[in-house]
């Protein structure tokens, strides 16, 4: 691995369960242990446990904390309670999306918000300038590491993780509401617990300093052992997600795109007193999008990957109409699927459409998202 890659309080515990690493982000990160394949099928039939300690966790407090941050991203922040996280973008003055993010209401006054990694520097920046004289800022990632429990018997191992006593003692923690979020302590570690995911799936994220990811990693894997947890790596976190239509920033959205044609416009609220980006939203929402994101299923045998063009199959010329953004063998479904950006007349359901693979016009279908849903 490259030397300057940046390494999570966990590498050693990744290498000695046998992981492959690869750069991400900056990051030297696990991508695989066992396989792809085998690490899918666990979070969607058991339980799995990721390490994302590469996220950035970007904090804000004082009076003036809840409007600036609502003006800084497109979701209804003022109106959180606390102990809720909601899922938002934030935007450009032109309306695109410098990245997709949650916000968590730790208190009344108390505010984290979670960035992808690669927007880390990005949003701290503005962030940084949003919250000037608003309130009290600071960008605390390096202090933190961030585990995912996620997987249908999550509940089972959280509560195996508080210990039976407590978990009749204190059930919200095993029954914490979705998108809900406390401040606690697990297995002698101070940690900030959410019930959001990126997987489709039930789960739990557990945030904490970097001294008690060691020992909070172990005590999970230990506890999920009955459960038959494994440890997962970021290739399947990427099939899990693409199977859910969770976006992944830099392939679905970046700063060329804005939330209606993501398919996230449900996320801007319009009626705030300031939003950025509000008037070009505002605009965009009155005149309509002129292509949106789109879920297929490929019909002939293929798979449409990021960068694939995306062809107009009623057209024997071979018109590029678009271009798949996120592509993957659906494990879970057995089909390969996609998302990517067509015009809006070609975005209906159940429209035709070819994708061009190595040269080869190879049939696909505009198909319902999100591919999968959990019972």
């Amino acid at each position: 691995m490259t030397e300057n890659l940046r390494r999570t309080p966990l590498h050693a515990r990744h290498a000695a369960l046998g992981a492959r690493f690869v750069g991400f982000a900056g990051w030297e990160m696990p991508v695989q242990y066992v396989g792809v394949t085998k690490e899918h099928e666990a979070v969607r039939q058991r339980v799995g446990l990721f390490d994302v300690s590469h996220m950035g966790e970007l904090f804000f407090d004082g009076p003036g904390a809840a409007a600036a941050l609502d003006r800084a991203v497109t979701n209804d922040i003022a109106h959180l309670a606390p102990g809720q996280a909601r899922y938002t973008a934030a935007c450009n003055e032109q309306g695109g999306i410098l990245d997709d993010l949650i916000v968590y209401r730790l208190a009344a006054e108390r505010f984290l918000v979670v960035c992808n990694a690669g927007n880390r520097t990005k949003m701290a920046a503005h962030f940084a300038e949003q919250s000037l004289g608003r309130c009290a800022y600071a960008d605390r990632s390096d202090e933190y590491a961030l585990l995912a429990l996620q997987g249908p018997a999550a509940p089972q191992v959280m509560g195996a993780l508080l210990g039976a006593e407590r978990a009749r003692a204190e059930p919200f923690l095993v029954n914490l509401a979705r998108f809900g979020v406390v401040e606690t302590r697990l297995c002698g570690v101070d940690v900030i617990c959410a019930r959001t995911g990126y997987t489709g799936e039930d789960g739990y994220e557990l945030f904490c300093g970097l001294e008690g990811a060691g020992p909070l990693w172990d005590q999970a894997l230990a506890a999920g052992a009955a459960s038959g947890i494994a440890a997962i790596g970021l290739g399947a976190r990427d099939t899990l997600r693409l199977e859910a239509r969770l976006l992944l920033y830099g392939n679905d959205i970046d700063e060329s795109t804005h939330p209606y044609e993501a398919g996230i416009g449900w996320t801007v609220k319009l009626d705030k007193p300031e939003l950025i980006g509000g008037a070009a939203l505002q605009a965009v929402k009155r005149d309509g999008v002129k292509r949106k994101l789109i879920g297929f299923e490929m019909i002939e045998r293929g798979i449409g990957r990021h960068g694939y063009p995306i062809l107009d199959p009623a057209d024997a010329a071979g018109t590029v109409v678009g271009e798949v953004t996120s592509g993957a063998p659906s494990l879970s479904l057995g089909k390969n699927i996609g998302l990517g950006y067509v015009p809006s007349a070609l975005s209906r359901v159940g429209t035709r459409l070819a994708i061009e693979i190595r040269g080869q016009r190879i049939a696909a279908e505009v198909v319902p998202t999100p591919f999968y849903k959990r019972k």
